[in-house]
């Protein structure tokens, strides 16, 4: 998929509101080589999904074996909203805590006190932690209105040949 393209899907209003969301389910390979995924929260930063994680996450050894993964970020709605994103994740070990997991990890949904109190205890638990940065390669919007799955839509396509024989 060309850059052009991959931005036209994800600056889509559906997409910029799936973007917006906390959680992307985060698919890879694991080092024995079986299929993995995981919820995991993640920010946008208009080029990048960015999540984090703990340096001493399963994960980390096996997207450094295999930086390959797929997102899947979508509503719990029918009918369901998905952004399919597929990429190359890259690792960035950084001291502290990174700006976009203190972003969010929902802060939306908590006081101001617990909000304080949860920083506090993040900032004693971890000493540093692993930004994952994903740049897309490849998006699907799936609205189920104007954007089907492609095997549903090869489906239409051939019932549509057939009405018109």
């Amino acid at each position: 998929m060309q850059p052009n393209e991959i931005a036209e899907v994800l600056n889509r209003p559906i997409s910029q509101e799936l973007l917006a969301r906390d959680l992307t389910r985060l698919a890879y390979v694991a080092r024995d080589g079986t299929p993995r995924n995981v919820p995991i929260g993640f920010t946008w930063n208009g080029a990048q999904i960015v999540m984090c994680t703990a340096k001493n996450a399963p994960k980390l050894p096996a997207l450094r074996q295999n930086p390959m993964v797929a997102l899947t970020i979508d509503t719990e709605v029918h009918p369901p909203r998905i952004l399919l994103i597929r990429g190359r994740a890259e690792l960035d070990v950084v001291e502290g805590i990174p700006a976009e997991y203190l972003q969010v990890s929902g802060s939306s949904q908590m006081t101001p006190e617990q909000r304080a109190e949860w920083e506090a205890e993040v900032r004693s638990l971890y000493d540093g932690m692993v930004r994952i940065v994903v740049t897309p390669t490849w998006a699907k919007l799936i609205d189920f209105e104007t954007t089907l799955p492609s095997a549903v839509e090869e489906l239409v396509r051939q019932r549509e040949e057939r009405q018109r024989a």
